[in-house]
């Protein structure tokens, strides 16, 4: 599973999210586990849900700085 947040990303989904690549399956979650477009396995969802909830202190300025066009620390991984 890869967890990506995008430069300048806020175009379609205004809320804060990353865009998450499992296989064949694409989604944008928001930081607050909210579902905005996509899909996941029920598992797999579950994971991300929790790693950004665990994560969200650093995950807020990761993409704020990121919808700027900033560079940002790395988040840790799963």
């Amino acid at each position: 599973m890869i967890i990506y947040l995008l430069f300048r990303d806020n175009k379609e989904h205004n809320k804060p999210h990353v865009h998450v690549y499992y296989g064949e399956y694409k989604a944008a979650i928001g930081i607050d586990g909210e579902l905005l477009a996509g899909k996941l396995p029920a598992r797999q969802m579950k994971m991300v849900v929790g790693w950004l909830a665990l994560h969200e202190e650093e995950a807020y300025p990761a993409w704020n700085l990121a919808v700027a066009g900033e560079h940002f620390n790395k988040i840790a991984p799963m």
